[in-house]
């Protein structure tokens, strides 16, 4: 039904006074031709705007530095971790789908919303009820006497069917279904946040690992330069601020270890907590150090109109859109009558026995109608509502549109320029190894101050520091992009539908 047919409908109530519902009962030749009448013109019609997928310009080519490639393959984005070639990474991701609680509750949720659309499914067909009763009265006698006893028994059944002439039913109906798939979006989302944190968790942890080894390797330099500078000391050829100096550097790289162990540890104990177990679970698999997983140099990124169809986040707020654009034809059937049809059949009698007796039959079949007249605007109000709901969801669409593009390129920019940052480390750590050992070698000789050792040694530490964190940034850099593009899940994986018990993954 157009739009046309929705105004001329709310303006049935207009200069009414009166409060009430008129009632129309079966005085059948009237309304049943009524009822026939609305069936002919509106029968597969429903009332309210149809919904159509909203249009989003968005840009032809990504603004990044990185040259826009040809899109992932489905499989590639959907096991984007496999990428690192990390036998324990891919574990640890596929432990996690399988046992997190937050996926748990997302497929809880679809589950709720599969019986919620049953329930308004419900709506379409009729209701059928098995009825039954007795009752022992006493009926009046004669003056001092007392009336005879009577029995009554009934049994039968009664059927109501509301008839969706206008389609509020078929509306809700629509709505269930696009809640469903908000729902199963919903879970795809959490997918796609969970297989990445659990990424940059394991990612942390490696690098703090390999911050811990630089940290203890240089250490161990910084102890044998002390020990060397109190050795000279003793033989008189420096004085003892160097000997102060040099026991100050080892503290101070020693002091900054406890801090890394506790970063890795805490890091272990979010993907035993993103793994649904206690968080020392993971300790012993993980606290033996092994190298950062290492990005590949280049991703394949798509385009811009390709996000649309993937993240998940986009596709939930269309969902959205469509439930929220249902709803107002839900509404706006209010302003129509609502036709049933009903009817009893049933049998009754003074014993039991005779409930078996067709002769002792009943029934009634008749059509009814009811139409608001007037309720002081309240279903004109809700259709303001629906229609302000639907508003929102549509800003929300195009935020998260927005949200999205952004993400892409702020990981874009921010994946190409660590590489550049790391690339540099690089030649800093080379260069700093070269002059520990050239200042080293002038101080043995006599030849340079210790504090010209001192500073080549803390320079050497902070490059080396430096560059393993930027090697971590660098793979985090690569989640985050993965992420932004929604990788993560797979077209065709469907949710599960089978509970499962929350103490016993």
């Amino acid at each position: 039904m157009t739009s046309g047919g929705s105004l001329k409908a709310e303006g049935l109530g207009d200069g009414c006074s009166a409060s009430g519902k008129v009632h129309l009962q079966a005085a059948p030749r009237i309304v049943c031709a009524s009822v026939l009448v609305c069936l002919v013109l509106v029968a597969g019609c429903a009332v309210g705007p149809n919904f159509r997928p909203p249009e989003t310009p968005v840009p032809a080519e990504w603004v990044g530095p990185l040259p826009p490639p040809p899109a992932p393959p489905e499989r590639v984005l959907a096991d984007w971790w496999t990428v690192f070639d990390d036998p324990l990474l891919t574990s640890l991701v596929g432990r996690a789908i399988e046992s997190n609680l937050d996926l748990r509750l997302a497929e809880a949720r679809i589950r709720q919303a599969r019986a919620s659309r049953g329930i308004a499914v419900s709506g379409i067909g009729p209701v059928l009820d098995a009825t039954g009763a007795f009752r022992r009265s006493q009926a009046p006698g004669a003056p001092g006497h007392a009336g005879p006893t009577i029995n009554q028994y009934q049994a039968g059944f009664d059927a109501t069917w509301e008839l969706d002439i206008f389609g509020g039913v078929r509306r809700n109906i629509e709505a269930a279904d696009a809640d469903l798939q908000a729902f199963v979006e919903a879970r795809r989302n959490v997918l796609v946040t969970l297989t990445a944190e659990v990424a940059v968790n394991y990612i942390d942890v490696r690098a703090f690992q390999e911050q811990i080894a630089i940290a203890q390797r240089n250490l161990k330099a910084q102890q044998h330069s002390a020990d060397l500078t109190r050795q000279r000391f003793e033989a008189g050829l420096v004085s003892g601020l160097d000997v102060a100096n040099a026991n100050a550097q080892v503290a101070t790289t020693a002091a900054q270890i406890p801090v890394l162990e506790q970063s890795a540890q805490q890091a272990i104990y979010s993907l035993s907590v993103l793994l649904g177990r206690e968080p020392g679970a993971l300790l012993q698999e993980l606290t033996a150090a092994a190298p950062t997983p290492a990005a590949p140099p280049a991703v394949p990124v798509g385009v811009p109109a390709e996000l649309l169809r993937r993240r998940p986040d986009i596709r939930l707020a269309e969902a959205q859109i469509h439930g929220a654009t249902a709803r107002i034809g839900v509404a706006v059937a209010d302003l129509f009558p609502h036709i049933s049809l009903s009817g009893t059949l049933g049998t009754q009698g003074n014993k039991f026995s005779s409930l078996t007796d067709w002769a002792n039959r009943f029934w009634s079949f008749g059509p009814s109608a009811s139409w608001t007249l007037f309720n002081t605007g309240r279903i004109r109000s809700n259709i303001e509502l629906q229609r302000a709901f639907e508003e929102e969801s549509l800003i929300t669409y195009r935020q998260t549109v927005l949200t999205a593009l952004q993400d892409v390129e702020n990981a874009l920019i921010a994946s190409a320029k660590e590489q550049e940052h790391r690339a540099a480390l690089v030649a800093a750590v080379t260069a700093n190894q070269k002059a520990v050992q050239l200042a080293t070698q002038l101080y043995t000789q006599g030849q340079t101050d210790f504090l010209n050792v001192l500073q080549a040694q803390g320079a050497l530490y902070s490059s080396e520091n430096a560059l393993a964190q930027s090697t971590g940034t660098v793979s985090t850099d690569l989640v985050a992009l993965y992420k932004a593009l929604g990788g993560g899940w797979q077209t065709e994986a469907q949710p599960s539908d089978r509970p499962r018990n929350v103490n016993n993954p």
